[in-house]
């Protein structure tokens, strides 16, 4: 990693579940994470809706000093400095490996961690790592996407992602001028 550096993240794109899931943790965990965001002066910016756990995270940091936007998916990529994915259904699981394929394809360079509350995510790591295992997914692309269990290791992380070229398709030049940073 030359010329390793700490990461300014202003705004964060939050994927999100509409609902609370089973367990309360999910809910601690997501009004941590917006606090978090608000006292370290990041601001959020998700999609749509105020129910479950981004009903949670955008009050929580509203509350602590962030604002919002009611932006859709490639205008949360253009203005987004990162991306966080909390536990949630196949339209969150969709939007998450929306932006980590735009990654992958160099259209963005900009680190996506998912908030692994209770292990909620160790299936999916799995089976990305078995893809790697078997030569489906590259090793650099695997790194694309990473993972945190609380809210500041997850800013922590974000801050130092470091972007690596996906060998196989860092031939491609795709990028979204304004979402280069």
């Amino acid at each position: 990693m030359e010329g390793f550096s700490v990461r300014t993240l202003e705004k964060i794109c939050v994927f999100y579940g509409a609902n609370y899931g089973k367990d309360e943790s999910y809910f601690k965990v997501a009004h941590r994470l917006g606090e978090v965001l608000g006292k370290r002066g990041i601001n959020l910016i998700y999609g749509e809706g105020s129910l479950g756990l981004i009903g949670c995270v955008s009050t929580a940091a509203t509350v602590h000093g962030s604002c919002n936007h009611d932006e859709r998916l490639l205008k949360m990529m253009e203005f987004g400095d990162a991306f966080i994915a909390l536990p949630g259904g196949f339209g969150k699981l969709e939007e998450l490996f929306q932006i980590v394929s735009w990654a992958q394809l160099n259209i963005h360079k900009k680190p996506i961690d998912m908030l692994n509350v209770n292990g909620f995510f160790d299936g999916l790591l799995s089976f990305l790592d078995h893809g790697m295992e078997q030569k489906f997914i590259t090793q650099s692309a695997r790194k694309i996407l990473i993972s945190a269990s609380t809210a500041d290791e997850l800013i922590d992380k974000l801050q130092t992602f470091y972007f690596e070229l996906d060998p196989t398709t860092s031939q491609l030049n795709w990028p979204i001028e304004s979402s280069q940073k």
